[in-house]
């Protein structure tokens, strides 16, 4: 598995019909982005269909309006025999000034599956970088804090 095929940038303009009344982007359509560029991490590592297991955390740090630009991140962070954390970074630009705002953050789990809608197992992800690997022992510590 290489870097790129572990990682994907997605970008989308916000327009009027993101937004409530207010200008304020709805958190729902930002939510939808969010799995979105997960997924494509998880389809790309397991080479198969996946579903959106669970969000485990989603935070929201700043709003976001109209005419933004968002851009979103999203990494490999771990994987196990049938499932995959996927860490998604937000972030708002405003294209008129260049200011860049983190605006969320979000962990989901995804589960490969087969043609029967069945768990499928999946090929280990090995980090090979120091981001990586600090990703990788992360999302452990994420993990085991859960099923404690």
């Amino acid at each position: 598995m290489t870097a790129p095929d572990c990682c994907v940038t997605m970008a989308h303009m916000m327009m009027p019909q993101h937004a409530n009344p207010q200008g304020n982007v709805h958190g729902g359509v930002v939510m939808k982005f969010i799995d979105d560029a997960a997924a494509v991490v998880a389809m790309r590592h397991s080479r198969s269909t996946v579903v959106t297991a669970a969000v485990e955390q989603l935070s929201f740090h700043h709003p976001v309006f109209i005419g933004n630009l968002l851009s979103l991140k999203a990494s490999l962070n771990m994987t196990g025999r049938t499932s995959m954390e996927i860490g998604v970074r937000v972030e708002a630009e405003n294209p008129l000034n260049g200011k860049i705002v983190h605006i969320a953050s979000a962990y989901l789990t995804f589960v490969a599956i087969d043609e029967n809608h069945q768990p499928k197992s999946i090929n280990p992800w090995l980090p090979d970088t120091p981001e990586s690997k600090r990703r990788e022992l992360d999302a452990r510590a994420r993990k085991k804090r859960k099923n404690s």
